[in-house]
């Protein structure tokens, strides 16, 4: 369900502009050349919802088809409001509509009240060599679907997750989640395994 409204504050978006412009410039994220795009980035509203355990569902995200645009304003982000993944539904409120994949950022969200942001990228070479080391989902599990969202849960309620902050969903190919406190935790974290990949070329 998605209500039209005004963009969001551009105050509000600087931080996660400035990653979301950073990742675009590293092409983790952006658009195939089929004219898929891939990749997304979100943040918890902690303005509205500021007690650990009353966050509330609400989280801003950058919009639906998106990926292939070098740079984002306040018009391509919208505030998911709602949403249950039994029933495939994601509610949202302003000038664009999330993707169905906001439901994968949800369920972080509800699993984890201490996690404020969510990046999802894609790198074939990092996803390829990451399977397995790290957390990852079951290969049966589409993304943006509830199955998935189930399936981030369950992984969230694991140690190994928690700590690490970065999960590999091996049915979404290429597909990548980090996240963290601040959006700078979730980003440095994806930087870390981004950066020794490339090392090993």
């Amino acid at each position: 369900k998605w209500i039209s409204a005004p963009p969001i504050a551009e105050e509000k978006l600087i931080e996660i502009n400035s990653w979301r412009n950073r990742l675009y410039q590293l092409k983790l994220i952006g658009q195939y050349n089929n004219g898929i795009g891939f990749g997304n980035i979100s943040i918890r509203n902690c303005a509205l919802h500021t007690a650990v355990g009353n966050r509330g569902k609400e989280f801003i995200v950058s919009g639906t088809s998106t990926g292939n645009l070098p740079r984002l304003n306040p018009e391509h982000y919208t505030t998911v409001i709602d949403f249950d993944w039994d029933k495939n539904f994601v509610s949202c409120v302003g000038p664009i509509q999330a993707s169905s994949e906001s439901l994968t950022h949800a369920a972080i969200y509800e699993a984890n009240p201490h996690i404020n942001a969510v990046i999802h990228v894609h790198d074939r070479d990092l996803w390829e060599n990451l399977i397995d080391l790290v957390p990852t989902t079951a290969r049966d599990c589409a993304y943006g679907t509830p199955e998935m969202a189930k399936e981030i849960i369950r992984l969230c309620q694991q140690d190994d997750l928690r700590s690490s902050k970065i999960l590999v969903m091996s049915g979404h190919e290429e597909g990548i989640i980090t996240f963290g406190h601040s959006l700078d935790e979730a980003g440095e974290v994806l930087m870390k395994y981004y950066q020794l990949d490339k090392k090993k070329k």
